[in-house]
């Protein structure tokens, strides 16, 4: 296969442009260019030698010109495609503008290049890594110049004798919309909450202009150690009180003159030996009466 142009980018989201007849392209043209697939195919087989798929359709990108796309059968290229480029003018024959290869939506490209002193994330730091600000670092200020913070000033200290740099006002931004993104009025545990932490016991104040907004809670059940913002708030709030059923108890009422019958065990089986006995024929109690009268004279 010859050099191809493998430029990254795409014509398959182009807006589709229009007739223009002042400028002569009109709709014949735009269906001679359309209808010229044969001539993209040869082009574009005749560039690439291998590797071309089937017609995926075409695109008008501008005056006089069609772009033919053909799917992409190289190995290593899924999702890419082959775009040939057609010019036509009034009176003129169908040419080949240009043909590229180019990725598509599902296309595996390469991901921006993102320079090495941007690379490193937060939480990539570990220990023994060392990792110096940038000499023109925005983040911070010469300790003898003014921070526009009276309490990052003065723990600045005299010149020559206190911290060499200190916090810049938009460092102090940056970690504000930082601090605020992650624990701030707009989270969704702090827009379910009733109260917020600027009321809450367990919030310590932060000195300086970053603590009209942020403090550092101290709830071991909830944020612990963490930057929160004055307007977040959780389940956990020091004033938080369960709610207590106030009204008196009703006790329950019973009917006095009602009675439940209960049949003991014991007199059950006295009933039945009291039916037993009435049973016994009359002739055969009086014989065991006279039977047993000698043995009692006896």
């Amino acid at each position: 296969m010859g050099d191809v142009n493998t430029e990254v980018g795409t014509d398959q989201g182009a807006t589709v442009a229009g007739t223009d007849e002042e400028s002569g392209f009109d709709a014949e043209l735009r269906e001679r260019l359309t209808s010229a697939v044969d001539v993209a195919r040869a082009a574009t087989e005749e560039f690439a030698t291998t590797g071309v798929g089937e017609h995926l359709g075409t695109t008008v990108e501008a005056a006089y010109t069609t772009t033919h796309r053909f799917a992409s059968e190289l190995p290593g290229y899924r999702g890419w495609y082959w775009a040939c480029v057609l010019a036509l003018v009034p009176g003129g024959e169908v040419t080949v503008d240009e043909i590229a290869l180019l990725p598509g939506d599902e296309a595996l490209v390469a991901p921006e290049w993102v320079p090495w002193e941007k690379r490193i994330r937060p939480g990539d730091l570990g220990a023994g890594d060392l990792l110096p600000p940038a000499e023109d670092d925005k983040r911070l200020v010469p300790g003898y110049a003014s921070s526009g913070d009276e309490a990052l000033d003065e723990a600045a200290g005299p010149i020559g004798l206190g911290r060499p740099r200190h916090l810049s006002r938009q460092g102090r931004s940056a970690a504000a919309e930082r601090w605020a993104a992650e624990r701030g009025p707009d989270t969704e545990i702090a827009r379910s909450a009733k109260h917020n932490c600027g009321t809450c016991g367990f919030l310590v104040p932060v000195a300086g202009s970053l603590g009209t907004m942020f403090g550092i809670c101290t709830n071991e059940y909830s944020a612990d150690g963490q930057t929160v913002h004055l307007e977040y708030g959780c389940g956990a709030h020091s004033e938080i009180e369960l709610t207590r059923d106030t009204t008196p108890p009703v006790p329950e009422a019973y009917d006095d003159a009602a009675v439940d019958v209960v049949v003991l065990p014991q007199q059950l089986a006295a009933s039945a030996r009291a039916r037993s006995a009435g049973d016994t024929p009359a002739g055969e109690a009086e014989t065991g009466a006279e039977g047993s009268a000698p043995a009692d004279e006896a």
